[in-house]
């Protein structure tokens, strides 16, 4: 069964420059469809429907982006996030040619749980996403890696060790490369303590000295004033 690409409708726009932001006080999120000899269309999109999307397909996965009767196949590049509330604020979307092959990223996730954690061990996830190269039906949404079987520190897994289709998909990045690893569990060293040395009365600034004999005169004047009584 062929698998069906996630849809967002979207409208051709005419706002442009400075006057974008007033889309966004709208609700709408600008953005550009181009590809290779095709006339870039500027379309407005629903920041709330774009917002699930990208989280979504990210940008590896294909999407159908309707406008009107029309449908383009697009990935999305080169979000762009708002600084504080995290909505995309404009997007790229890259018409792609279903016959033709793409390069793209592809995030790498982790599953399962290692039995080194267990001993106190560290699972290092060292890539995060890889460059793949692949027909846009075919890419893959995310590569997945077990760890379950990185029981040992030094264990690890390799761009080599991927596991995806490598008739379909082509990984880019150099097969040596580290995916994740287990490191050993580090041991903090105790701070040194340095014990106080006891310090001789002539060792006393001369400053803490006076204000010691003043007090003691202090107590000599009251002790003879209670005398005299």
């Amino acid at each position: 069964m062929k698998k069906e690409n996630p849809k967002i409708s979207a409208a051709l726009r005419t706002v442009t420059g400075r006057a974008v932001k007033n889309l966004r006080k709208a609700g709408l999120t600008p953005a550009t469809i181009y590809g290779h000899k095709f006339e870039p269309i500027s379309i407005e999109l629903s920041t709330l429907e774009l917002n699930k999307m990208f989280d979504q397909a990210g940008e590896s996965l294909l999407v159908e982006i309707i406008i009107g009767e029309n449908s383009y196949p697009v990935i999305f590049k080169n979000p762009q996030f708002h600084p504080v509330t995290g909505d995309l604020v404009h997007i790229d979307c890259y018409k792609v040619n279903l016959k033709e092959k793409i390069t793209t990223i592809v995030p790498v996730e982790l599953v399962g749980e290692s039995p080194a954690v267990k001993n106190g061990n560290t699972v290092m996830h060292v890539l995060n996403e890889v460059e793949v190269e692949a027909l846009p039906s075919d890419l893959p949404e995310k590569i997945e890696v077990d760890i379950s079987a990185l029981a040992e520190v030094d264990n690890k897994v390799t761009v080599a060790e991927l596991n995806v289709d490598r008739s379909l998909v082509e990984i880019k990045n150099d097969p040596e490369q580290v995916v994740v690893i287990i490191e050993a569990q580090r041991v903090e060293e105790e701070p040194e303590v340095v014990a106080e040395e006891e310090v001789a009365p002539g060792d006393v600034p001369a400053t803490a000295q006076k204000t010691e004999e003043e007090k003691a005169a202090k107590e000599a004047e009251e002790a003879e004033e209670k005398s005299d009584k």
